[in-house]
């Protein structure tokens, strides 16, 4: 078999079933038993399912599996998951422990309901030893779907749950393949994959940073998140009913002028809101158009800029979305409490450039309207413009003429506001200057990071450091 061939969901099931290692149980949770309907369906199931249950009954669901918050979510999967396979480690690992590999599969999924106006999405996962006495590997995904008719949905889930299964068992040493391979048979028009988590022994060497670029890169999802430590995020529970400051940015690497800005915006949105600034939400994003600002993306690269921004202890957001109007619809998508965005007044100018809306039937004034759609606010930080010895803020950017009375307007409502509590010590920091002087082993770039980024960039070299001839 060609390792570049295709194979149906069919084909797919019927290899496992053929399988004689393979052996477990499918515990489905919504939508049907979707995943397991497969693997009845293509025959020689008998030597491949141990069990097959769903617990629609949520009580009966808590007696098995123990309380939880919510049943549509990871908790309640890894639940799930740890359950199931431990019930088959106990009950048959001395029996036939030396010849079979076991597994647990599990999903819970929230598919249309029959007024139709449901979050429709699930989670799905796979636990198992890649051989016989093996130590346990495991992969979880996100998923949200977007077909219309809950028949659909439930074939969509169907195919997923079967590509996972098939990954697992036989892509395991080619990760990137395994993440591809997910939506075989569907499209991005039918499933999303919004997050993805890869842990375990076969799994010891996954950087899950890497893996949330990848869906983003790969068309798999317009956004994914993980947090400073690294862990991955699903973006509905973090971001749900949360009120979200956002800065985009290439931090490459991240300065005081990054810090600094996301300092100013906080005290500000907390201000406008009446907020409790814990509550608050902060998230550095990076566009995927930031990330191939060079051509194409490199992952020693992209790592540094995790690493300096985990330094920093924000969440990250890697997005699709290279227009604003864009990010605003992913947030309004998610919450509906206040949104703030933190931008220098060189970007702002930059967002009144009517050339970047040639794509919208309504121009600017179609991409504005779904910025602002809802109750999101502009936090403009000052920018000095070294080359005509100017410090840009609201009060004298050069909009258009034919946009001044529009721009004033926004300003007017407190769309756009300016920040006054920057510190002024940090406007001639450009992260342009830092790698030139990390080129040239000019020590002073230290100066223009914050202390803990710059242990990050010496400890691990990032950048172009050079430990030898800096000390």
């Amino acid at each position: 078999m060609l390792v570049s061939e295709k194979l149906t969901t069919h084909q797919k099931a019927l290899r496992i079933n053929l399988n004689p290692m393979r052996y477990g149980t499918f515990a489905e949770i919504g939508a049907g038993q979707e995943v397991v309907r497969w693997f009845f369906r293509v025959g020689a199931a008998a030597g491949t399912i141990s069990k097959s249950m769903s617990a629609y009954d949520m009580q009966v669901s808590d007696a098995i599996y123990g309380e939880c918050d919510r049943y549509v979510s990871k908790q309640r999967l890894q639940s799930m998951l740890d359950y199931e396979h431990g019930l088959n480690l106990s009950r048959l690992r001395e029996s036939r422990g030396d010849k079979t590999a076991f597994f647990a599969f599990a999903d819970t999924v929230a598919a249309r309901s029959y007024r139709g106006n449901n979050e429709c999405h699930g989670w799905m996962g796979i636990k198992y030893q890649s051989h016989p006495r093996d130590e346990d590997s495991q992969i979880i995904i996100h998923v949200r779907m977007l077909d219309q008719e809950n028949a659909l949905q439930q074939e969509a889930i169907g195919i997923v749950g079967v590509n996972l299964l098939y990954g697992a068992f036989f892509l395991h040493h080619r990760p990137d393949e395994l993440l591809e391979s997910l939506l075989d048979g569907l499209s991005s028009d039918r499933i999303e994959i919004d997050m993805v988590e890869f842990s375990g022994i076969e799994y010891r060497y996954i950087d899950n940073r890497v893996m949330a670029l990848k869906l983003v890169e790969k068309g798999m999802s317009k956004a994914a998140m993980f947090a400073a430590d690294g862990e991955v995020l699903q973006p509905t529970e973090v971001l749900y009913k949360r009120p979200v400051l956002i800065e985009r940015g290439a931090f490459r690497p991240v300065t005081h002028v990054n810090i600094d800005m996301m300092h100013c915006a906080q005290e500000s949105f907390v201000a406008d809101h009446d907020l409790e600034s814990s509550k608050v939400l902060p998230i550095m994003e990076i566009t995927m158009s930031n990330l191939m600002d060079r051509g194409e993306i490199d992952l020693q690269d992209f790592l540094a800029r995790a690493d300096v921004l985990a330094a920093s202890g924000t969440a990250v957001l890697i997005s699709d979305f290279s227009e604003y109007h864009r990010l605003a619809t992913y947030l309004y998508g998610f919450s509906h409490s206040p949104i703030g965005i933190a931008m220098s007044a060189r970007s702002l100018m930059t967002l009144f450039d009517e050339q970047y809306y040639s794509d919208l039937e309504g121009g600017i004034m179609e991409a504005f309207g779904r910025l602002f759609k809802e109750n999101l606010k502009l936090y403009i930080y000052p920018y000095q413009d070294t080359a005509a010895n100017t410090l840009l803020t609201v009060d004298n950017l050069p909009i258009p003429d034919n946009l001044r009375l529009f721009f004033q307007y926004l300003v007017d409502n407190g769309r756009i506001k300016q920040m006054s509590n920057y510190n002024a010590d940090y406007l001639h920091i450009y992260s342009r200057d830092i790698i030139h002087k990390l080129k040239h082993k000019d020590p002073t770039w230290e100066e223009m990071v914050p202390a803990e980024v710059a242990q990050v960039i010496k400890t691990k070299g990032f950048f172009g450091y050079c430990r030898a001839t800096m000390g």
